[in-house]
């Protein structure tokens, strides 16, 4: 186990669960995406891997520095209909913990204006989205605060938690609907909350 403050070891450390990663990353051709929604494998039991609230992603209660090996994990990670995420590869399904998202967006292009306007993000795993009927916008309220969190599909279930700093941008574009205060992008109008809601 890595002392607090030093780096997980991971691939290349023979005790390491996931036996399939190699695998994975072939199936995926360059910089493309595995096929982890094809993929079946016997469960394998939950590892000690967690990603946090702001998207770091943790083994054994250590940080994982190393970014394009987190990026790799990104592209095998699948949320599941029963709620929970899993780390795929050909021959393996292990679980592991998400505190809120397992990614964060971090940084956002806006195309055009009005009703034409388009929103992009990108995420802390270099993921680009464009916010359109296949990759939704959503509010959803905190518990507790029921301050606005902005939530954007990136792919099957997996979702970004748009930073704080880029939903600030976004309350700046947002417009009012009839009774509802959102953004547009791509033709689709996002509702944050009722105007009647906005002070």
């Amino acid at each position: 186990m890595a002392k607090q403050g030093q780096e997980a070891v991971l691939p290349g450390d023979p005790s390491h669960p996931l036996k399939g990663l190699k695998e994975a990353e072939k199936a995926a051709g360059g910089k493309g995406l595995p096929p982890v929604h094809l993929w079946n494998p016997a469960f394998c039991g939950d590892i000690d891997m967690r990603i946090s609230q702001d998207g770091t992603w943790f083994y054994m209660n250590s940080p994982i520095g190393r970014k394009p090996l987190v990026r790799l994990f990104s592209t095998i990670l699948r949320h599941d209909e029963d709620g929970k995420f899993y780390l795929i590869t050909p021959v393996e399904k292990v679980g592991i913990r998400v505190d809120d998202a397992p990614f964060v967006a971090v940084a956002m292009e806006v195309e055009g204006e009005g009703c034409s306007q388009v929103l992009r993000f990108r995420t802390h795993c270099e993921d680009e989205v464009t916010v359109d009927a296949g990759h939704p916008l959503r509010f959803a309220k905190e518990p507790g605060t029921d301050g606005l969190k902005p939530y954007v599909l990136v792919r099957g279930r997996l979702e970004a938690l748009v930073n704080r700093a880029i939903f600030y941008d976004l309350v700046a574009r947002g417009v009012a609907e009839g009774e509802w205060f959102g953004v547009w992008s791509s033709g689709v109008f996002w509702p944050m909350a009722k105007t009647s809601e906005i002070s």
